[in-house]
């Protein structure tokens, strides 16, 4: 890899593809003998078995099987893991996290301090990175001291869509930043929510079951790994029951926020759903919002009351299991 390339103009206009910081990205590290153990009976996804060439997507969740954090996490040493989630529940999940640590050999800490979490898109970043560029979900490339995480795709089928996660010291995060072309936030936050991959922020923790955002569609949900928080739960929602609630991709002319309520219109009395994860796209705003299943069927959906600004539905970039499409 040339880590010396420099693409010309890069500070005078935002692109389409190259390198942007996630500054609402923060990092966990884990640390110890008994890290790996200690994590794999906290979240839904497996961490045991995870080697040096891919990553997971997980979900912390309470005894009640709602999610409380969601990470993309990935190993960046033998006894040592980072996790990334959003910056707006890492305090609280790390103090959770941290109380039952009790006698296992594992520390926690914050590391968002040392480490920078960047968004790379499109064949800037691809030729960049070279041919060892993690090329599948999950796969995981480690790069002088930084890891690199191919994420899903958007669903768009443009090379141009292409996406990592890199995940790094702030040092190195600069030269990176300055290697590629200013990539405009916009556009990573468009894809992320094309993505159909849902984060959980403060404002949407403690509301949902993982299967509730197709946690166990996109990776994030292993349901032989054993057990964690909530997974008699998540277990008995895959395996007793059809589900009643998924995440569909919505557009609208008026700006939406996670934690927003969506009404039907055959229904209005009550909220249909609640807006997960967010975006604008060009005069549009996009959402990734949780709903019953059944309202996507007939009638209308309206944001924040219901007669309010119509929603249209969107197609997501996997599909929905057709058992799961029953209410």
């Amino acid at each position: 890899m040339d880590t010396t390339t420099a693409f010309p103009d890069q500070s005078a206009e935002l692109h389409s593809s190259g390198a942007c910081a996630l500054p609402d990205w923060g990092v966990i590290r884990a640390i110890g003998t008994d890290a790996a153990t200690f994590l794999h009976g906290q979240l839904s996804n497996d961490v045991s078995h995870l080697d040096l060439t891919h990553a997971r997507l997980g979900a912390y969740c309470t005894p009640q099987g709602r999610m409380l954090a969601s990470f993309i996490y990935a190993r960046a040493g033998t006894d040592e893991y980072w996790l990334a989630c959003s910056a707006d529940v890492l305090a609280p999940t790390l103090k959770r996290l941290s109380m039952f640590v009790m006698r296992a050999k594992a520390r926690l800490s914050d590391a968002s301090p040392e480490l920078t979490v960047l968004g790379l898109v499109g064949a800037p970043a691809a030729a960049w990175l070279g041919a060892d560029a993690p090329a599948h979900a999950w796969d995981k490339l480690d790069q002088n001291g930084a890891v690199v995480i191919r994420l899903p795709d958007s669903g768009l089928g443009d090379a141009a869509t292409d996406r990592w996660l890199w995940i790094g010291p702030a040092v190195q995060a600069q030269m990176v930043l300055a290697a590629l072309p200013a990539l405009d936030a916009a556009q990573w936050q468009r894809l992320e929510v094309r993505s159909g991959v849902v984060p959980v922020v403060a404002a949407t923790s403690g509301q949902f079951v993982p299967q509730m955002l197709n946690y166990e569609l996109v990776g994030g949900v292993d349901f032989k790994k054993g057990c964690y928080p909530g997974q008699e739960i998540v277990a008995r929602s895959h395996y007793l029951g059809k589900l009643k609630r998924r995440a569909f991709l919505l557009s609208g002319e008026a700006a939406m926020a996670p934690a927003q309520e969506v009404f039907w219109s055959e229904d209005p009395a009550q909220p249909a759903g609640v807006v997960a994860r967010t975006a604008i796209d060009g005069t549009r705003h996009l959402a990734l919002v949780e709903l019953k299943i059944a309202v996507t069927r007939s009638g209308g959906l309206h944001l924040g009351q219901p007669d309010g600004p119509a929603l249209q539905m969107l197609p997501l970039p996997y599909a929905l299991p057709h058992d799961a499409e029953t209410a």
